[in-house]
């Protein structure tokens, strides 16, 4: 019997339905969906309000200053930071969305708004479920997701996975890392907090416990729009409020369940598509679903199974055709192959 490649893969079928057969008979039940995590109960983050931001960027600055990172100079004439964009210089950078005459501000129309690009630090970050070395974590008391450079092996898979788009490879160095703000956890071990909100002049963004957030976002969306009204500076407790007329918020809070829910989260006067972020995110984390799916097919080791049975029945039947026959032709040669 000739061995063609329709042949091989035929038997290797074969073979992989019976091992499959076999293993479903023998492997523990279905692995079951897993739920998305939750928000730590003790967990931290912070809240950006769009409307409050003047674009002054200090924070940029103060986090440059706090994680040690270099300027980044994308004008050519090196004697300001510019980034454009995350990097694997930039933690956090300020973005402006920009309309028409530009005269309004928080406007989508003739307006403009700012917007703060840096981790969200998500409930269930899927940086973490696709780290194999577990350089990313998740830390169990607070939330904050960290990166361990001495366990880093450098394959992105953290980078490809973010839905954000915020983990970033440096690829200007022997020695790369992943760059990622990592809400200033060295800070919060001397009893600090994050450089970004502390350094903000209006309290566009504050820092504090996920529950204390919330209930801010809460009250700042029940504000009537163009009434007096306070706001904190650095965190919700600080006591240094600032007076503002209330803006007109878009109904919406991103992060709160954008991609299974974030521990940063926004507010804004502007819809947050124009503002350059991802919509349309499931509220189901993307890492239940895709360890939901590895748990399915390596449950019991029937995927490893399937294929290593396949390929060995294959090469056992071209084998034993090889001999009964004396005759191979792998590639369907025209002339039959040779003897």
């Amino acid at each position: 019997m000739t061995i063609t490649r329709r042949n091989f893969l035929a038997t290797a079928a074969a073979g992989g339905t019976a091992a499959a057969a076999a293993c479903a008979t023998l492997a523990p039940a279905g692995a079951e969906a897993r739920e998305s995590h939750k928000v730590p109960d003790n967990a931290v983050g912070l809240l950006y309000d769009a409307t409050l931001c003047i674009g002054c960027k200090a924070c940029m600055s103060a986090c440059k200053e706090a994680n040690d990172l270099p300027l980044e100079d994308t004008i050519g004439e090196k004697l300001w930071d510019t980034p454009l964009e995350l990097s694997g210089k930039t933690y956090n950078v300020i973005k402006v969305y920009q309309s028409g005459t530009m005269e309004n501000k928080d406007k989508a129309e003739n307006g403009f708004a700012h917007i703060k690009r840096s981790c969200l630090h998500c409930a269930d970050p899927s940086c973490v479920s696709a780290c194999p070395v577990s350089a990313m974590q998740k830390r169990a008391t607070d939330g904050v997701v960290t990166y361990n450079k001495d366990a880093c092996i450098g394959c992105r898979y953290c980078v490809a996975a973010c839905p954000f788009g915020v983990p970033q490879f440096q690829y200007d160095t022997p020695k790369p890392e992943i760059a990622k703000c990592q809400l200033c956890k060295h800070r919060m071990e001397q009893g600090k907090y994050a450089a970004c909100a502390e350094s903000c002049p209006t309290g566009a963004t504050i820092f504090g416990s996920y529950a204390a957030l919330s209930a801010e976002i809460d009250r700042r969306r029940a504000m009537k729009p163009g009434e007096p009204n306070l706001f904190p500076r650095r965190t919700p407790e600080s006591g240094d409020m600032h007076e503002k007329a209330a803006p007109e918020y878009v109904d919406y809070v991103y992060g709160q369940k954008d991609a299974g829910g974030t521990q940063v989260r926004y507010l804004s006067g502007v819809a947050f598509d124009k503002l350059a972020l991802p919509m349309g995110l499931p509220e189901r984390a993307y890492a239940a679903d895709s360890e939901t799916l590895q748990h399915t097919l390596y449950g019991g080791m029937i995927l490893p199974v399937v294929a290593l049975a396949g390929l060995v029945t294959a090469a056992w039947r071209g084998s034993k055709d090889h001999h009964d026959d004396d005759e191979f032709d792998m590639f369907d040669h025209p002339e039959g192959g040779h003897k």
